[in-house]
């Protein structure tokens, strides 16, 4: 897929909001990814999970490891896509864990698909978890890199659309985004 048939993708699907946004961070924003709403609808799953696969296809992964709840959805297509293992961490006293006996081999090759980065911190929570537990951690692969370039993982870094995406801090916001009512989505 084409940078414009993805962003193509989010608009019709009501993914791609515009506005003034509080993320997970606590910076503001003006557009706001809700990749819930495009993944809602499974053909459209197929086609982003098919995308992004077909980006790592010559990394040889033989597990995906997704964080809840953003990257589930993506996460276990593309690992249908591969024909791999798929496990998840999810958050338990406000940290990411590996849970429900999932486990993970030194020999395992694992990526770790994401839906949205803006300054990685699931993704860098992940990444440990991977590390901690001995896999041969290949790369990460999101549906949208909202991070300008700021974000390296260490590893090879895959996107099917990055975007720059200006955000601020709460107390220095620009005018347009002082008059309107913030909204925290949730992601």
């Amino acid at each position: 897929m084409t940078r414009k048939q993805v962003l193509e993708v989010f608009r019709q699907n009501h993914a791609l909001l515009e506005g003034h946004f509080i993320l997970r961070s606590g910076l503001r924003s003006r557009e706001f990814f809700q990749c819930a709403q495009a993944l809602q609808k499974m053909p459209v799953v197929e086609q982003l999970g098919e995308a992004l696969a077909d980006k790592v296809r010559n990394h040889s992964i033989t597990t995906v490891v997704a964080p809840a709840m953003g990257g589930l959805v993506i996460g276990q297509e593309v690992a249908r896509q591969l024909g791999v293992r798929f496990i998840f961490v999810e958050k338990e006293n406000d940290a990411l864990v590996l849970r429900r006996g999932f486990q993970i081999d030194s020999r395992e090759k694992i990526l770790i698909v994401e839906d949205v980065v803006t300054r990685g911190g699931r993704a860098d929570e992940t990444i440990q978890i991977v590390r901690e537990h001995g896999g041969d951690l290949q790369a990460l692969a999101v549906l949208v890199d909202r991070s300008s370039g700021g974000y390296d993982p260490g590893v090879p870094f895959i996107s099917l659309l990055e975007m720059q995406v200006e955000t601020f801090a709460p107390d220095d916001l620009p005018e347009d985004l002082q008059s309107l009512e913030p909204v925290k989505p949730g992601s």
